[in-house]
């Protein structure tokens, strides 16, 4: 609200910016009339893929970045610490809650004993409020999303997985009451085991501080892993072999691909380009394919011929 009344401010005309508050009949107003023609929307696949299906109904122009899990390969000829250092800032950053957070890391041949390094990192992390400088990592959004993460977490640990890192009880003085989850890091082993898959703190984004971790022996197992998996927002490989960086980058079934780069978000003059389940629509968000979105093509066909010979169209498709 703030942002729109600046924007009057600056002199944008009424009504060319207009906010609808409102939950379910608000979405579905802006999905059935006739007056808006096309909706772009960030959020769940639930609620997106409900957008998508009904826009998309009522002849609408439709984009959905939806949600995502994010994988993080680390093969064991990467740089250390820089390497420990871009997985722990990209997987805990803004408490974990951003579509391209780097929430799957797939330790590769002998980068798995790189656990205990990625744990002792993320233990140095600082959990506090937003506001208070030296900051690291934030509250969640709402109780109901704290309450969400951890029972993940616990279906998790139920189901087999290791904790490595346990950030559930973490108090933070003078907010006893924030929803606060300090760093988690669980282990779900080798992605050989079938189960790795079926658990919930993989299958499901949780949106929260949590790094979920995973063994692979090859990086032709870790590719086949990923591409398996039903999102494909971004992913990232760390290497110092160009070879292995052409191969992942190549083969790889995602939208956006790191090269020793943790979230691979293109600048705005390059599109969002998630994949899979992450995205619905057929036009990316920003860059050309965003202005493609905002607008209509439109083909002029004329002739000035008329005049000199009336008599020259006949029944046939006239052409030039």
């Amino acid at each position: 609200m703030y942002l729109a009344e600046l924007a009057l401010k600056a002199g944008l005309p009424k009504g060319v910016l207009n906010i609808i508050h409102g939950a379910h009949d608000a979405v579905n107003f802006c999905c059935d009339d006739e007056n808006i023609k096309a909706i772009s929307f960030v959020g769940g696949n639930k609620a997106g893929e409900h957008i998508y299906a009904r826009g998309t109904a009522t002849g609408k122009r439709v984009q959905a970045n939806l949600g995502a899990k994010n994988h993080g390969v680390v093969l064991d000829d990467a740089q250390k610490a820089g390497t420990v250092n871009a997985l722990v800032g990209a997987a805990f950053g803004a408490a974990g809650q951003r579509c391209m957070a780097l929430s799957t890391v797939v330790l590769v041949g002998e980068s798995k004993s790189w656990l205990g390094d990625l744990k002792e990192k993320a233990s140095q992390l600082k959990v506090n409020a937003g506001h208070i400088p030296g900051t690291d990592v934030g509250p969640m959004i709402s109780p109901q999303a704290l309450k969400r993460a951890k029972d993940l977490i616990q279906a998790g640990v139920d189901a087999g997985a290791k904790l490595v890192l346990d950030g559930r009880n973490i108090k933070v003085s003078g907010y006893p009451n924030g929803n606060f989850l300090g760093p988690t890091i669980v282990n779900l082993g080798n992605i050989k085991d079938p189960k790795v898959a079926m658990n919930k703190c993989y299958s499901e984004e949780i949106f929260g501080p949590v790094m979920v971790v995973l063994e692979a022996d090859t990086l032709e197992e870790a590719i086949a892993f990923i591409n398996k998996n039903k999102y494909g927002n971004g992913t990232a490989v760390f290497t110092s072999s160009g070879a292995a960086a052409r191969k992942f980058q190549t083969e790889i079934d995602c939208g956006q691909v790191g090269i020793n780069v943790p979230i691979p978000v293109p600048l705005p003059f390059f599109s969002f380009t998630g994949s899979k389940a992450s995205i619905r629509g057929d036009l990316n968000f920003y860059g050309k394919a965003g202005v493609h979105f905002y607008t209509k093509w439109k083909t002029i066909t004329s002739s000035w011929d008329y005049e000199h010979d009336p008599h020259r169209w006949g029944a046939a498709m006239p052409r030039m």
